[in-house]
């Protein structure tokens, strides 16, 4: 074990995860809003968010509780992992969603649908660090989607109709690629991300940093969700400098300075096992 408090619980991923190191990268957050950008084109799942949640009225609230479930899961305690795990599967055992062609009601902890929201986060997480030039080679990476077969458990599904490697990832994308389509609500996602409603002083704000960041998450995305949302995709050449000229930047900022945003579940992590469980691209080779 590499931390220095060998008593001290390391919860699900542990400091020698994959996991561990690449969730502390900044490239993490655009990867987080290309997640939803995905996700939303799953006709099925994106109901289960627009029919049970005003989004638009608690934009940072959402995104931060998500930030606060990936952070508790990956630097949390294993208790602490578990009880978010529980709160969200009663959460999502109370909520349906309906069909508006057929008047179908059905919940939305459908496995199926908690599948996709699954790999397309994972997925995005992925593509995005990698893109971005975040040191992850293919052991790394077919490592890190089997780790999060704990998340995955987290959340409902079982672990062992996960993917755990890039291959089973593709050949998941591939399968569910007939059942995508870009209706109503992904479009209102879609205009969510690309205007998220802020107060009133910190709209300069958004129209400097926030368009450019959901700009670059979107462009990050894979062909046919451009095909679907109708818009043109960008040169692949051009976006992945954009990412890597991105992720260069984030990663000039210190590290102690980014870990002080909330949720802060990095420095809660470092304080629990000892300094040298300090996250950070270094330790993959260990």
């Amino acid at each position: 074990m590499a931390a220095t408090r060998s008593n001290a619980d390391p919860g699900l991923f542990g400091p020698d995860s994959v996991t561990w190191q690449a969730h502390g990268d900044p490239m993490m957050w655009i990867a987080g809003i290309r997640a939803l950008y995905l996700q939303a084109l799953h006709p099925r799942a994106v109901r289960g968010v627009t029919q049970n949640s005003d989004f638009r009225r608690d934009a940072w609230g959402r995104l931060m509780r998500t930030a606060g479930f990936v952070g508790t899961t990956t630097y949390g305690t294993t208790e602490d992992a578990e009880r978010a795990g529980a709160r969200v599967r009663k959460i999502h055992r109370l909520l349906g969603a309906t069909d508006p062609d057929t008047g179908e009601r059905y919940g939305v902890d459908e496995p199926a649908l908690l599948m996709w929201v699954h790999c397309a986060e994972i997925g995005s997480y992925l593509h995005v660090l990698r893109r971005s030039g975040y040191p992850l080679t293919d052991a790394h990476a077919d490592r890190y989607l089997a780790e999060h077969r704990h998340s995955a458990r987290l959340v409902g599904l079982d672990p062992a109709t996960v993917p755990a490697d890039r291959t089973a990832l593709a050949a998941y994308f591939a399968r569910t690629r007939p059942e995508l389509d870009a209706g109503p609500e992904a479009h209102e996602v879609d205009d969510f991300l690309r205007d998220l409603p802020v107060p009133a002083p910190l709209v300069p704000a958004r129209a400097l940093l926030w368009r450019r960041v959901a700009h670059l998450a979107y462009d990050s995305l894979p062909p046919y969700a451009h095909e679907l949302y109708g818009r043109p995709a960008p040169p692949p050449d051009t976006v992945t400098r954009r990412l890597r000229l991105t992720g260069a930047a984030l990663r000039e900022i210190p590290a102690r300075l980014r870990w002080q945003l909330p949720p802060r579940h990095i420095l809660g992590a470092m304080a629990r096992l000892g300094p040298a469980t300090r996250p950070g691209p270094y330790r993959l080779g260990r």
